[in-house]
């Protein structure tokens, strides 16, 4: 067979009438993935951000499942669609998606969104920064991000006001004894433990075992207590363990190991779970404002985060984050989906 028959200018192929076709850029951001549906996925009503993820959660979650999972994805698979925005003035509004469900905030994926909106025009760019209002299911996000010759080279973010929920709290998980940690709220909510407190280390060599303690700790942690936001009940619930541990290159602040949804493992340092972190240290008086950290991956890769002010969240005192970092394209996909086929719908096989 001659190869250059299979080139896209000769390929004369269309899927037949009554298959879903759905497009998608993909791309990384400090190593996590990121899916953004670009065509093809119905439109999701609501007035709110939130309004539009429980449509698509009731209505809508065998796209969700075709997407993120299997053949199409896989267990850690990670994506968004893109909605209008709801906020006057803002650009654009997200959902994100994950093997599970749907997100509440996503720091990544403001990143990427952020980087695929300047780069494929969706908004205009300007030099040396463009400004981007995001909504998302937890709130109003603002993007920064930096440009050179229409290329975006590096994204920033201000978040949703982020808080500590409780400090060293204790509870035990079973197979893992009586665990100490820190919840705290940074666009989602998570239980912070020290990763050497177990025996683990945040390498990629412990992903496995980092997993099972994660998702022990989370189960224990929703099971022993209330999680709710002060405002918005949707808001209330434990997206996952994040394990801190020292850093392992040079400069780095620490080392973010986060394990959420159904057991998936953030190859970032996590922007909400930065977020959080922020709210900690500044609570404790280890990070002042303005002061930036950088904080590793479980592969070493980085986010950039600081304080950029103070505020409140219903009665908790609250900061207002900002966390930056860099994503990269990396294809474009144009998915079917066969309704006679019995696996349209994904599985997901660990």
């Amino acid at each position: 067979m001659d190869p250059s028959l299979l080139e896209d200018d000769d390929v004369s192929w269309s899927p037949p009438a009554g298959w879903m076709r759905i497009t998608t850029l993909d791309l990384h951001i400090a190593g996590e993935l990121f899916r953004v549906i670009t065509s093809g996925f119905p439109d999701l009503p609501g007035e709110t951000i939130l309004a539009r993820r429980r449509h698509a959660r009731d209505h809508l979650d065998h796209l969700r499942r075709a997407l993120m999972w299997e053949p199409r994805g896989h267990a850690d698979m990670y994506g968004c669609v893109v909605t209008p925005a709801v906020t006057p003035g803002a650009h654009l509004g997200v959902l994100f998606l994950h093997n599970e469900g749907y997100s509440t905030m996503c720091g990544h994926g403001i990143i990427g969104i952020a980087t695929v909106a300047v780069e494929t025009s969706m908004i205009s760019a300007r030099e040396p920064e463009t400004r981007i209002l995001i909504d998302t299911p937890a709130g109003l996000v603002t993007a920064f991000a930096r440009v050179e010759g229409g290329r975006v080279q590096a994204v920033r973010f201000r978040n949703v006001p982020s808080f500590v929920l409780a400090l060293d709290e204790a509870v035990e998980v079973p197979g893992w004894g009586r665990v100490r940690l820190d919840l705290a709220f940074g666009g989602a909510f998570y239980a912070y433990v020290d990763a050497e407190s177990l025996g683990l280390r945040c390498t990629p060599h412990e992903c496995r075992r980092l997993v099972e303690a994660g998702m022990a700790i989370k189960r224990a942690v929703a099971s022993s207590r209330a999680i709710r936001h002060p405002l918005e009940p949707d808001l209330g619930f434990l997206y996952g363990t994040i394990f801190v541990a020292p850093a392992e290159g040079a400069a780095a602040h620490s080392r973010n190991v986060c394990v959420f949804a159904d057991g998936e493992v953030d190859r970032s340092p996590t922007g909400t779970g930065v977020s959080g972190r922020l709210a900690i240290h500044h609570a404790r008086g280890e990070v002042r404002p303005g002061e930036v950290i950088e904080v590793e991956s479980i592969i070493g890769t980085r986010f950039t985060g600081s304080v950029v002010e103070t505020t409140t969240c219903g009665p908790h005192s609250a900061v207002i984050p900002e966390v930056g970092g860099r994503a990269h394209l990396t294809g474009r996909h144009e998915f079917f989906v066969d309704p006679d086929d019995p696996l349209r719908d994904g599985f997901l096989l660990r």
